[in-house]
């Protein structure tokens, strides 16, 4: 490619990715860093047209780049935009308001939404957290409520079925024996000791306490492969004005944010990468039918493991060289957070 015609070709790119729109010769010629006339410049773009670079919706219109265009343009042309001091402190400062885990993770999701005009997502972490105290309360009615805090500060809780009444005591007794041998541990271990133990008759509960014990274990194993890998915030901002004029690519978009399994399947894809995955378009398989492009990168934790990946999804014209390194910032924000 000449010098000239790399000039065209980028000035293309970036005015469709700036307006979403083909760009036409005359648009170009009013440039007056190009000094060219109109047919000169329509001849070039021909040129580019033929290289599978640039297409046009239809005969009068302008250029718009090709998926192998946007791919040429993103690895060998783009000029990175460092995220502004703004943008940089936005990140940071949300990342880090207090909280557990699960909540710096919807943020991260929400504040690459807001930045990025796109969709953002976060894989949650796939290892097990380590935790720090259990407690079970007696709801009556054959209830208990099983309270799990994580070393992080994070807390679930389940509802338990005791089918009868609680023994005297044997709620405090099962809490006190669970939090002494699951302190550190992560859920898999601590289930573990206790089952070796009490199996062992080692334990020293009763049999109410021990029931309490097992059902307790028992209510967090259950939901296991069920739980939600990934956060997605800011699906409406792909319902722009531009979008809306190709409503079925819209419509199949959505369709498959729906299947968060698939999903993050795709983003896994990014999970060895040393930096930052754009799959545009068609290269992958997932978004291909919709015309969407993905940008992602995985986050560690502070002993430099990756834990997740988190990204955002939106229409091609994505402003790559703007929310590449925004991305990038927040995945090294988001695994500061990860212990």
């Amino acid at each position: 490619m000449t010098e000239r015609a790399r000039e065209i070709f980028r000035r293309v790119v970036e005015g469709y990715i700036d307006s979403g729109q083909p760009v036409g010769s005359k648009t170009l010629a009013s440039d007056k860093a190009i000094d060219l006339s109109p047919a000169s410049i329509r001849s070039v773009l021909a040129d580019l047209e033929g290289l599978g670079l640039l297409a046009a919706p239809h005969t009068s219109a302008g250029r718009l780049p090709t998926e192998t265009g946007l791919r040429l343009f993103v690895d060998g042309m783009m000029q990175m935009a460092e995220p502004t001091a703004a943008e940089r402190a936005q990140i940071e400062q949300r990342l880090t308001e207090s909280g557990p885990v699960e909540q710096a993770l919807e943020k991260a999701s929400s504040v690459l939404s807001d930045l990025s005009g796109a969709a953002g997502m976060v894989m949650v972490p796939t290892r097990e957290q380590r935790l720090a105290q259990f407690n079970l309360v007696d709801l009556g009615q054959g209830r208990a409520l099983a309270v799990l805090v994580g070393e992080d500060g994070g807390v679930e809780n389940r509802v338990i079925e005791i089918g009868g009444a609680i023994a005297p005591g044997a709620l405090d007794q099962a809490t006190n024996y669970i939090t002494a041998r699951l302190s550190g541990r992560t859920l898999s271990e601590a289930a573990a000791a206790m089952t070796k133990e009490i199996n062992a008759g080692k334990s020293q509960l009763d049999d109410a306490s021990k029931d309490l014990v097992e059902r307790g274990l028992a209510v967090w194993s259950e939901d296991t492969e069920e739980r939600p890998v990934l956060i997605v915030r800011g699906a409406s901002n792909l319902l722009d004005e531009a979008a809306l004029e190709d409503i079925d690519r819209v419509r199949s978009l959505l369709d498959d944010l729906e299947n968060k399994q698939s999903v993050a399947a795709l983003l896994d894809n990014a999970r060895e990468a040393e930096a930052t995955r754009i799959f545009i378009g068609s290269e992958n398989r997932l978004f291909g039918l919709s015309g969407s492009s993905v940008i992602a990168s995985p986050y560690r934790d502070r002993e430099g493991r990756v834990v997740g990946v988190l990204g955002v999804i939106g229409p091609t014209r994505l402003n790559y060289a703007r929310v590449v390194p925004m991305v990038d910032l927040t995945a090294r924000s988001l695994g500061k957070l990860i212990a």
